[in-house]
């Protein structure tokens, strides 16, 4: 089956309220492990992963950070307006340059209260010492284009929303944040600013666990790709072919790119459905360039939502990785910036990886079919063990390691 023809009804579970994790565990390497291979589970804890995972496996994590994209701008009138910033404006080659951006910046943002936002009204915030500003450039169905500016020029866009802004939890928690969470919803690894919603996955790993999986000659790589709202949204079109998967900034160095290169050999486990979506889109990337010739501009490489189901391909995994390391070395480029919009469903092989760390996910998401496309069927039998042992849920809840069918 293609998988635009996947009914998203067929991929539903019954998700109880109290079944959903609110906060995290006290500590991150205590969460409980479901480990499913050749359709066997078992259970254990993350501080225990190495004892599942073979010697010389390479782990691919995310080390994007979230930011505090949450304004909350109050009226004079005492209305409060939210504007929650999605991404920069495509004036911006990438959101780290946007980041670091000085004095003002243009954001696409969705706006709660939009209709309390009067045509050339400009809200104020006043943190500390800073006075943050934002007018509307421009209107869309979805989404606002705002200009944010600031009084204080030595301060980087990353820097000013650190002061005004709250860290975005998941809706489903139906909380506001706290103060521990601008640690807890962060992987210990964060580094790259730019994501608006935490690479859940890798929540649970401690540099205890490091050094347990160093040991073990567990070697762990990184790559970024900033987490849009879109993993939160909803899939409300029945047949797949119907959903507009959302596109988020990926960014990956040569070196971790040869790095992979070298470990194709061995199993290479992707920590959370970010990692996955980035590794397995660098393959499609490597196509692209070798079906080109090579001939092909940067924003030509970019992974549409069908391209793995609809360009010709016979590629190895190391042939593919070879033809983009090369182009990239051709091209004078240490990084490869681009964006990625593709779609792991049921009727995807996986390319790169041989499993995957990731949490439980929502019911009729995308990140659900993504584990389906791992594990086929037994989709469901995870998820009933889970719900029928006590695991808790989603972003702040426990986990699984699950090996490819």
């Amino acid at each position: 089956m293609h998988p635009k023809d996947i009914s998203i009804l067929d991929y539903t579970y019954e998700l109880p309220n109290d079944r959903i994790a609110k906060y995290p565990l006290a500590e991150r390497d205590q969460s409980k492990l479901l480990v499913y291979k050749n359709g066997n589970i078992a259970e254990d804890t993350y501080i225990n992963l190495d004892h599942h995972l073979p010697e010389k496996s390479f782990l691919v994590f995310n080390n994007t950070k979230v930011v505090a994209a949450r304004l909350l701008f109050q009226k004079p009138t005492g209305g409060v307006i939210e504007v929650f910033c999605l991404e920069p404006h495509e004036q911006y080659p990438d959101i780290t340059s946007a980041m670091l951006t000085k004095e003002k910046v243009w954001w696409k943002c969705m706006v709660g209260g939009a209709g309390k936002w009067k045509h050339g009204m400009i809200l104020q915030k006043l943190v500390d010492d800073v006075t943050l500003e934002a007018t509307i450039i421009e209107r869309s169905p979805e989404t606002f284009t705002i200009e944010l500016k600031w009084n204080k020029p030595d301060l980087s866009f990353a820097e000013v929303l650190h002061k005004a802004g709250a860290i975005p939890l998941p809706p489903y928690l139906h909380r506001d944040a706290e103060e521990a969470d601008k640690e807890r919803y962060q992987t210990v690894y964060a580094k790259e600013e730019g994501s608006v919603a935490a690479p859940t996955g890798g929540l649970h790993f401690t540099n205890r666990l490091f050094e347990k999986l160093k040991a073990k000659n567990i070697t762990s790589s990184f790559v970024t790709l900033h987490v849009g709202a879109g993993t939160f949204k909803p899939v409300k079109v029945d047949k797949m072919e119907d959903h507009e998967m959302h596109a988020e900034f990926i960014d990956v160095e040569l070196t971790f790119i040869e790095q992979l290169i070298n470990n194709l050999d061995n199993p290479v486990v992707a920590v959370g459905t970010t990692s996955l979506r980035t590794i397995e889109s660098l393959y499609w990337i490597g196509v692209k360039i070798r079906n080109k010739n090579w001939e092909i501009r940067n924003e030509e490489v970019a992974v549409q939502q069908w391209d793995p189901y609809e360009i010709e391909v016979n590629l190895s995994p190391k042939e593919s990785l070879q033809a983009l390391a090369d182009w990239m070395k051709e091209n004078a480029m240490q990084r490869l910036i681009t964006k990625t919009q593709i779609i792991i469903a049921p009727g995807y092989e996986l390319k790169v990886a041989k499993g995957l760390v990731t949490n439980f996910h929502q019911p009729q998401s995308t990140l659900l079919l993504l584990v389906a496309a791992v594990v086929g069927k037994s989709w469901r039998s995870i998820y009933n063990h889970a719900m029928q042992h006590d695991f808790r849920f989603l972003s702040y809840g426990d986990g699984s390691l699950i090996w490819k069918s």
